[in-house]
């Protein structure tokens, strides 16, 4: 499942503590020290560390990742910060590729759906909360990395659906039967590579009008 279950306790706190991210200079870990050297020493801001890891944003052991450097560019962050969004909750985009837009009540209603109602209503809440507060602070309006990666693999699926249906096409052959005798020969035809179809369908209706 593609779904983030980390969460905030409360989001208020959620800007301050990404802005100050971005002014920091990385860490070999971000880990609770590092969190409150930030100056976030509430437990209830502790639950950004969940958050970045599943944005991204740092593995296991909390050591950043490349989308946590790519967010402390200024020009770029709330592109890239959506771009984790979306890897972090994409069965909920495929619901509606504008989940971000929606507003928390829609969030809690489609995460209870998508996690079978394994979550109480208590951490549902805090689960859209901390969805949408992330949302607030991302830019959905350019094409992302993980929308222009699934671009080029759909792109790359149909190509090579294309292809082998080409390929297909080219090894069909015509054979004729002539006479009582049962004589018949082969017609084996070599196909153009294309992609349109038509181009098949006039070659193969020019061989039915005259030669069967």
């Amino acid at each position: 499942m593609a779904l983030s279950n980390a969460y905030l306790f409360q989001v208020k706190n959620l800007p301050q503590i990404l802005k100050a991210i971005r002014e920091a200079q990385a860490p070999d870990r971000f880990t609770y020290s590092f969190l409150e050297a930030l100056g976030f020493k509430s437990t209830n801001d502790r639950g950004i560390i969940g958050v970045l890891r599943a944005l991204g944003f740092i593995d296991e052991s909390g050591a950043p990742k490349q989308p946590y450097f790519d967010y402390l560019d200024d020009e770029r962050h709330e592109e890239v910060l959506a771009d984790g969004i979306r890897r972090a909750y994409a069965d909920l985009f495929k619901l509606n590729n504008k989940a971000d837009e929606k507003d928390t009540g829609w969030v809690k209603n489609k995460l209870k759906t998508l996690t079978q109602g394994a979550k109480g209503d208590a951490v549902l809440a805090k689960m859209a909360a901390t969805f949408t507060a992330l949302c607030k602070e991302a830019d959905f309006t350019t094409r992302t990395v993980a929308a222009k990666e699934e671009t080029a693999a759909t792109t790359t699926s149909s190509e090579e659906t294309k292809s082998r249906k080409a390929e297909d096409q080219g090894s069909k052959g015509i054979v004729r039967r002539v006479g009582a005798l049962g004589l018949s020969y082969n017609i084996n035809i070599e196909l153009p590579a294309v992609r349109d179809q038509l181009v098949y369908d006039a070659i193969f209706k020019a061989l039915r009008d005259n030669l069967l």
